[in-house]
């Protein structure tokens, strides 16, 4: 099911709402596919590519959702192992700007959220209902298990929307 208001802190609004699906496995599955299909269309040429300076690279959009998920599965995997110590919050520029990615390509980095996103997949298939309902305290208020994982998706959904805006409108067809 979806995740109900209130059981979101009020900045996962900006994305719970751009999953479609009612079901987060469903919504994990059909997410992964769109992500990939979308930046497996972008030419490797592209990947160093960014729409002002001191913007991330379409390289960098990428590893950011890879390390996104990373940190948000950890932190759905402690609330539902019922490990309520508040997790740090991460700064997501610090994390783009310390990440390496001179000698990664686009394809590596989609081979590295396909591992990842297949990660993620299997922890929430093994959550029942009541364990997705199982709620932490986050910096930014409280989450549930089912909302972080939605989350994840209208994360990925949020940054495809930016980089075909600002990224790719003038600079290749999608």
């Amino acid at each position: 099911m979806r995740p109900e208001k209130g059981t979101y802190p009020e900045y996962y609004g900006n994305y719970i709402p751009l999953v479609s699906q009612n079901n987060i496995a469903e919504a994990l599955i059909q997410n992964e596919d769109e992500t990939l299909s979308f930046f497996i269309a972008i030419p490797e040429n592209m990947g160093d590519y960014a729409y002002a300076e001191g913007k991330w690279t379409i390289k960098g959009v990428l590893n950011h959702i890879i390390d996104t998920e990373r940190i948000f599965s950890y932190r759905a995997l402690r609330f539902a192992r019922m490990d309520y110590t508040q997790p740090l919050p991460y700064e997501q520029d610090d994390y783009v700007a310390n990440a390496d990615l001179s000698n990664r390509t686009l394809a590596d980095l989609i081979i590295e959220f396909k591992s990842v996103r297949q990660a993620t997949l299997t922890l929430y298939k093994s959550f029942n209902n009541e364990t997705l309902g199982r709620v932490g305290q986050l910096a930014a208020g409280k989450a549930s298990v089912n909302a972080i994982g939605f989350t994840i998706c209208g994360h990925c959904i949020h940054h495809i929307d930016i980089v075909k805006e600002r990224y790719l409108k003038n600079n290749f067809a999608v």
